[in-house]
C-alpha cells in the first residue's frame, strides 16, 4: 500500500501543493520553515483525520482562508482509492472514492501510516495515553472488530462518568458497572495479545538500534488480582470524589525497559528517540505482516537527536521494513537512503520536484 499522489490546498503556510510519491524512498529537502513538515503533517491528517503535532483546526487552516482541502489516491490492494478531507468551520468531511464517511475509520483502513518525527520520544517518555494510543493502533489494523469494542467501551465509559457526575446511587451505578467492566476487560486482552505480537519485533529491532535488551509489558489499568467489575465497585467512593472513573483500561500502560533499566526514567533523549523508533518500526512490522501490503512511514528529520551512526542504523532498519517513506531534511545530498529517492525541494511553501 503507498500513496501515489498528493494534494493539499490552504493548510498551515501551504497555498497549495501536489506531490507524486513513490512506492519506495521519498526526500523532501529545504530549510527551515519552509513547510516540509507541514507536507508530512497532511500526508498524516489525509489517514488520520488528526494532526500528529497536537494541532487545532483552525491552527492548521493558512492564514486568511476558511479550510484547508486534503485528496490523494492510494494504492490497496492492487486497486487506486480516492481519498478526500476537507475541515474547517462546517467541521470534518471525509470521503472514500466519492462516497462520504461517517469517521475517519476507512481512511486508516486504507492509508495505514506511522509518524516518527523530533517528538516520538515521548512515546517512551510521556504519559501513558500515547503508549495506549500506540497499543490501539496495532490492535486496529492486526484484530478485527477491535474498533468497534474500543468506542463501545469509550460511550460506556462517557455514561458512568456523566452518572458519577450528576449523583446517580450506587444501584444505579452498577448497571453501568457490569457493562462497563464486560467491555473494558475485551478491551485490555486484546491489548495484552498486541503486546505479545509486538514483543519479538521490538526485541529484535531494539538490539538492532540500542545494541541491548529491550522488553517490554502492559500493565492494566486496575489491581492484578482483581476481576474489573470489582474493582468497580470497590471504587465508586473514591471515583464520586474525582467524579470520572478511574479504574479501566483508559488507565493502563506500557512499561518499557532498556538494559534492564525503567526505560522512562534513566535513558538519554537520543536512546529514549531510538527506543521509540523500535516500537514504531515493530508496530509496523507487525501490521504489514498481518495486511500482506507495506505501509506509509513519515520521517520527520530522522537525523534530530542522533549521532551519524544511530542515523546509519535507523535508517538501515526502515529499508529493510520495506515500506513507502517520506522523509524531510534540511540537506538534499544528506545520504539517508542507500538508493537515490525521488526528491522534492520545498522553500516558502512551494514545492518543486527534481527532473
Amino acid at each position: 500500500m503507498a500513496l501515489l499522489s498528493f494534494k493539499c490546498t490552504d493548510f498551515r503556510c501551504l497555498e497549495t501543493a501536489a506531490l507524486e510519491f513513490g512506492p519506495e524512498f521519498n526526500l523532501i529537502a529545504g530549510p527551515n520553515a519552509s513547510g516540509k513538515t507541514s507536507i508530512l503533517e497532511a500526508v498524516a491528517y489525509l489517514g488520520r483525520a488528526r494532526s500528529f503535532r497536537g494541532a487545532s483546526v483552525r491552527e492548521l487552516v493558512r492564514h486568511g482562508c476558511d479550510e484547508f482541502v486534503l485528496f490523494g489516491k492510494a494504492e490497496s490492494a492492487s486497486r487506486v482509492v480516492a481519498l478526500g478531507v476537507r475541515n474547517g468551520p462546517a467541521g470534518l468531511d471525509v470521503h472514500v472514492d466519492g462516497d462520504k464517511q461517517s469517521s475517519a475509520a476507512l481512511l486508516a483502513e486504507s492509508l495505514p501510516l506511522q509518524v516518527i518525527d523530533p517528538d516520538v520520544h515521548e512515546l517512551v517518555a510521556g504519559g501513558p495515553e500515547f503508549r495506549r494510543r500506540y497499543l490501539d493502533w496495532v490492535a486496529f489494523h492486526v484484530e478485527h472488530g477491535y474498533l468497534e469494542h474500543w468506542r463501545r467501551f469509550r460511550r460506556a465509559l462517557k455514561q458512568r462518568n456523566a452518572a458519577l457526575r450528576s449523583g446517580t446511587d450506587s444501584g444505579s451505578l452498577a448497571g453501568w458497572d457490569e457493562e462497563l467492566a464486560t467491555l473494558g476487560e475485551t478491551v485490555d486482552n486484546v491489548r495484552k495479545r498486541m503486546v505479545e505480537i509486538i514483543r519479538p519485533s521490538l526485541e529484535e529491532y531494539g538490539e538492532m538500534l540500542l545494541g541491548s535488551a529491550v522488553s517490554i509489558r502492559y500493565r492494566q489499568g486496575w489491581p492484578a488480582e482483581m476481576m474489573l467489575v470489582d474493582a468497580l465497585q470497590s471504587s465508586v467512593d473514591r471515583d464520586r470524589q474525582h467524579a470520572s472513573t478511574q479504574y479501566g483500561p483508559h488507565r493502563g500502560d506500557l512499561v518499557l525497559s532498556y538494559d534492564e533499566r525503567q526505560a522512562r526514567k534513566l535513558v538519554s533523549r537520543g536512546q529514549q528517540k531510538l527506543l521509540a523508533c523500535s516500537l514504531i518500526l515493530s508496530a509496523s512490522d507487525v501490521a504489514q505482516t498481518v495486511l500482506e501490503k507495506p505501509l506509509t512511514l513519515l520521517l520527520d528529520d530522522p537525523a534530530a537527536e542522533l549521532d551519524r551512526d544511530s542515523v546509519s542504523r535507523l535508517m538501515a532498519c526502515v529499508e529493510n521494513l520495506g515500506c513507502q517513506v517520506i522523509a524531510t531534511s534540511l540537506d538534499a545530498e544528506q545520504a539517508l537512503f542507500s538508493s537515490p529517492p525521488i526528491l522534492f525541494h520545498v522553500e516558502q511553501g512551494r514545492v518543486g520536484k527534481d527532473a
